[in-house]
């Protein structure tokens, strides 16, 4: 499992191509030469690049569930809607599909965050915006999510 770390402000040129920082790609390094998978997320306006070994762990949990619940065929088909394999080529760029930054609203400004095992892809804008409307609820938001007294951290 691949842990990323850092945020990073990019551009895209005219064909939707980004370079990647050097301190992200150096993190891709062991993963590199698999190929990646970008997705849009399911509750941001924006995409998500999964490591292939990361995306096929996904995709394992994913085919544990039961296609003749409609619920489950819907959100499979839902969640993989406009799904691409894409590569960081030799130069370092990566190429993001029209369809998907569309949905994204992906321009030119752009911001990579890194999300533990993926890499979320913003428009700048849009980055900007969701993380100045969830700054006041982030204290009570961690408190939920990280403040378990039985959860052992050390």
């Amino acid at each position: 499992m691949i842990n990323f770390i850092g945020t990073y402000d990019c551009k895209a040129d005219s064909k939707g191509r980004v370079m990647l920082p050097v301190a992200l790609k150096n993190q891709m390094s062991p993963v590199i030469n698999d190929g990646f998978v970008v997705k849009r997320s399911v509750f941001q306006p924006c995409l998500e690049l999964y490591p292939m070994a990361e995306w096929n762990l996904l995709m394992q949990k994913m085919n544990k569930k039961n296609r003749f619940k409609k619920k489950n065929n819907d959100f499979i088909r839902r969640f993989s809607a406009g799904v691409k394999v894409v590569e960081i080529d030799v130069t370092g760029r990566l190429l993001i599909p029209k369809n998907l930054a569309d949905v994204a609203g992906i321009t030119k400004e752009v911001v990579l965050s890194s999300a533990i095992n993926i890499v979320e892809i913003w428009d700048k804008d849009n980055y900007e915006k969701v993380l100045e409307e969830t700054a006041e609820d982030f204290a009570s938001l961690a408190e939920e999510v990280m403040g378990d007294d039985d959860d052992d951290l050390s």
